[in-house]
C-alpha cells in the first residue's frame, strides 16, 4: 500500500473541510477513516497497545480514589 500516506492526508483534509463548513458528522467520519488507515501502517501498529497501556495506568491510579479506599487526612 504505497499510497496510504496520501489517503491519510486526504482524509485529514476532508475532516478539516467538513469541520470548517460545520458538518460534524462528516468531520468525524473522515477523522475515523484517517485513524483506521494510520493504525494499519507499521508506524501506527503500536497505537492500540499504547492507548491500552495508558488507560490501564489511569485506571490503576484512579481506582483508590473512586473506591474510597484512598488515605484521608481527616482520620
Amino acid at each position: 500500500m504505497p499510497s496510504v500516506g496520501a489517503l491519510i492526508f486526504l482524509a485529514i483534509v476532508g475532516s478539516f473541510i467538513c469541520a470548517k463548513v460545520r458538518v460534524a458528522g462528516g468531520a468525524v467520519v473522515f477523522a475515523l477513516v484517517a485513524l483506521v488507515l494510520f493504525v494499519t501502517t507499521p508506524l501506527g501498529a503500536g497505537l492500540p497497545g499504547t492507548v491500552a497501556s495508558f488507560m490501564s495506568t489511569v485506571s490503576h491510579a484512579t481506582d483508590p480514589v473512586l473506591d474510597g479506599s484512598a488515605s484521608r487526612s481527616d482520620r
